[in-house]
């Protein structure tokens, strides 16, 4: 699998998805050689971010204790992808959709690819370049969960049970995505 295959993810049927599902990677591979790695960007952009530009980023931004927000954060985030394994598998059994425990974790895992690079934009001390980042991450996200969905359950056919199954599942991925950023904010 190569960086063209992985950029086609959120836009293509059954090839870029089957070719990942062939991989068959293991939960506990996804976890430390995925997850781990990449869910340390956003905490460290964070961190970074809030110690080197202070309240010209955004008021208030300064006072806060960076290391314990971004601590909690990053194990928040690690939290967030065991229980989104979980759900996904959870919500397509309940749409009446086989898919397992393996296929539902690849997707928990690489669903959320897009929100943690685009904490990248936080380099740049403009705040409006790291909403624009984060609105486009969530768009790709959207689309990587229908597109997973309709490849993980070969659903070419039916894109009604895939939008459903695909509206539950980033609905409550916003909600988790909302109590991170909430919990950030809060302290």
């Amino acid at each position: 699998m190569n960086i063209t295959q992985l950029a086609c993810l959120p836009f293509s049927g059954n090839g870029a998805w089957s070719e990942l599902r062939r991989l068959n990677l293991s939960i506990p591979f996804l976890a430390w050689v995925v997850v781990v790695p990449l869910s340390f960007l956003p905490p460290v952009l964070l961190y970074y971010a809030g110690t080197q530009y202070g309240d010209s980023f955004i008021a208030g931004f300064a006072g806060k204790e960076w290391r314990f927000i971004t601590t909690i954060l990053f194990l928040a985030e690690l939290l967030t992808f065991f229980v989104m394994g979980w759900l996904i598998h959870a919500v397509l059994d309940g749409h009446k959709l086989q898919v397992s425990y393996q296929d539902a974790y690849l997707l928990a895992a690489i669903a959320p690819l897009p929100l943690w690079l685009s904490s990248l934009a936080l380099l740049v001390p403009v705040l409006a370049v790291s909403v624009v980042a984060v609105l486009a991450g969530l768009f790709v996200s959207c689309a990587l969960v229908y597109q997973g969905v309709r490849s993980l359950c070969h659903l070419s056919d039916n894109d009604v049970v895939a939008m459903s199954a695909t509206y539950t599942v980033m609905a409550a991925s916003l909600l988790a995505w909302g109590v991170l950023m909430g919990m950030v904010w809060a302290f």
